[in-house]
């Protein structure tokens, strides 16, 4: 294992407002400006660089005068291209790491870094931009916009990131044929089956090119042969497209996607030998 030094800059537009009538201006004086915010020196993982790295993060809630502690003193990393199953009973704080991870939410204490960059360092309008931005979400109920077609639901992503026009219908169209789906564009979510829904989610995570996917029990709401192609095809486009996938489950089933496999028990995160995982 050897180590890299990444360096986080942080670029930003500083603009100040004249008002008319104090200063006689009208339009915004604005400059860049950038700063390097951090140095780190990081593990290379089988050759591999870390996307994510957990600090003694700790998750607690007061409920009158108790303290719940969710997630206790966790660290971990996970890397580049990295296929990570995140197993444990509910209640057990999976959907808690998630959220952490996905900066919906912040630790109570500790540090959370995707790619270099320190998610409890941002704003909470600078989170939603890094979230839409290198973030994939798949879900077990799809959460699809019923009210927009398929073909839509992909551009909504793309839009929100820039994309327009041509270029991103072209993107959406290339990514609903790598789910063998684009016979299916112009149909509304409740035309289909709950397979190809999910097909279609894991289509909208992925269209705008994020450097993670998490997917929180993404088979939870199909039959077992569903699941199973929905899990070969979650793990063929995110290995191909060499993404790094944090997947929640209660299931053993999903541990054969994983390169490693982590259980959450009494908060604290374990990883765990392949062979020994049984159902919980």
């Amino acid at each position: 294992m050897g180590l890299v030094l990444r360096e986080n800059w942080q670029h930003r537009w500083q603009c100040t407002i004249k008002i008319p009538g104090i200063d006689g201006l009208s339009s915004p004086i604005c400059s860049w400006s950038e700063k390097n915010t951090s140095h780190m020196l990081e593990p290379v993982m089988n050759g591999r660089p870390p996307l994510i790295r957990l600090e003694r993060v700790t998750r607690s809630y007061s409920e009158g005068s108790q303290q719940h502690n969710v997630l206790h003193d966790v660290s971990a990393t996970f890397a580049q291209g990295e296929i990570v199953v995140l197993m444990g009973k509910s209640g057990s704080g999976k959907s808690t790491l998630l959220n952490l991870v996905s900066g919906i939410d912040l630790p109570s204490s500790g540090e959370i870094w995707i790619d270099g960059q320190s998610l409890t360092r941002l704003s909470e309008h600078e989170r939603t931009l890094f979230r839409r931005r290198q973030i994939g979400f798949v879900f077990q109920f799809f959460n699809l916009v019923s009210t927009l077609t398929v073909l839509e639901n992909l551009l909504l992503p793309l839009e929100l990131n820039g994309y327009g026009g041509t270029q991103a219908r072209q993107k959406a169209l290339d990514m609903l044929a790598r789910v063998g789906l684009e016979q299916r564009q112009h149909s509304y979510p409740d035309r289909l089956s709950g397979g190809e829904q999910q097909r279609i989610a894991i289509a909208r995570a992925l269209v705008h090119d994020p450097v993670l996917i998490l997917a929180d029990e993404p088979t939870g709401n199909l039959d077992s042969e569903t699941s199973q192609q929905v899990l070969d095809l979650l793990d063929s486009l995110t290995r191909k497209a060499g993404k790094t996938m944090l997947m929640v489950t209660h299931s053993a089933e999903m541990v054969g996607l994983a390169d490693r496999v982590f259980r959450l028990r009494e908060g604290r995160l374990i990883e765990e030998a392949l062979a020994s995982i049984s159902q919980v």
